[in-house]
């Protein structure tokens, strides 16, 4: 049902921003690439196909265990190029500052962001400032866009999962939400939990070289793995199995999901990537992922399925099933 004034619901990349992009946006803008709605856009110009993605974070606290509102900015969109297979070239960055942040503050995070861009190997190319009067803003909200190459023989797509696909994850989810809700809300676990916040271009690189057979990759931001994973299945027009016993998370997330009434199938991440590969080529593709750093400890979640097409299932521990739908609102607002 059509709504008459915007709410959170509606940034949390579930089924609330869906309506909202398909209802008021596509129709004003759409044109076939944009329609795709995939992490970044593929522009084909004269024969060279790049890559181009835009992101705003707005995360509240703006330093968190693990990262920043700088990094993070940098990561995201590092990582929505990945996801299509390029290599991230150029970024541009763009501040809304509020009147009365300390230009200490503004230094620090200003630092995490070179300090990201050059571990990623990007250059950031453009940049514009805008100041709000005091009390109009959240102390600083940033936006980034690039532009990255992809390289020949790549077709990476969230389109094109296919049945067999075997679905892998490079590590542990939920590390992100948890970090930034407990710093928010002042809660302490008995182990630290850290965001996972990182560049995932060179482990997208290695997986790669190890294989051309990649087909869909995935980053699991707002909404977490079973809202990426629903994206996936509805624009691909296949089912997803998942084995809940391989579902990857650590002892501290589990407990504070717990006790917060959070699944962490829905906890956001900012250094994951989930990979859709052909079956005879994903101990390839898994080996690659766990001699890189970021991808030690990867491991096979589910598979690409004929049955149900457009959604999710969740096989469990005691042999039944369970439909893993796509979260209709907001479980934690300004978490990227």
């Amino acid at each position: 049902m059509k709504v008459s004034r915007i709410q959170l619901d509606h940034g949390a990349g579930g089924r609330a921003s869906q309506e909202l992009v398909s209802g008021t946006f596509l129709p004003a803008l759409e044109n076939p690439i944009l329609g795709e709605l995939n992490d970044s856009a593929l522009l084909d110009i004269k024969g060279m196909r790049l890559a181009m993605s835009t992101d705003s974070y707005v995360v509240d606290p703006i330093f968190f265990p693990g990262g920043d509102i700088g990094s993070l900015a940098i990561h995201g969109t590092v990582n929505d190029l990945a996801m299509r297979g390029a290599q991230p070239l150029y970024l541009s960055v763009g501040f809304i500052l509020e009147e009365g942040l300390e230009v200490v503050v503004l230094e620090r995070l200003v630092d995490s962001m070179a300090a990201a861009a050059r571990e990623a190997e990007v250059k950031v190319v453009a940049a514009d400032t805008k100041v709000v009067p005091r009390g109009k803003a959240d102390r600083i909200y940033i936006n980034s866009a690039g532009i990255g190459a992809i390289p020949p023989g790549v077709e990476v797509a969230g389109q094109n999962g296919q049945v067999g696909d075997v679905v892998l994850i490079n590590g542990p989810m939920g590390d992100h939400g948890v970090a930034v809700l407990s710093t928010r809300e002042g809660l302490s676990f008995q182990t630290g939990v850290k965001s996972d916040s990182a560049s995932l271009n060179t482990l997208v690189a290695d997986m790669l070289a190890a294989s051309r057979k990649i087909h869909v990759m995935r980053d699991p931001t707002r909404g977490g793995v079973a809202t990426a994973l629903n994206e996936v299945a509805l624009q691909s027009g296949v089912g997803i199995r998942l084995e809940e016993q391989r579902l990857p998370t650590r002892s501290a997330v589990n407990a504070a999901c717990e006790m917060l009434g959070l699944d962490p199938l829905y906890v956001a991440n900012e250094g994951k990537v989930l990979v859709f590969v052909a079956p005879e080529d994903a101990d390839l593709v898994l080996s690659a992922m766990h001699r890189h750093r970021l991808g030690r400890e990867a491991c096979k979640i589910g598979e690409v399925v004929s049955d149900h097409p457009g959604r999710v299932v969740l096989q469990t521990g005691i042999g039944g099933t369970r439909i893993v739908d796509m979260l209709s609102g907001e479980q934690l607002p300004r978490i990227c």
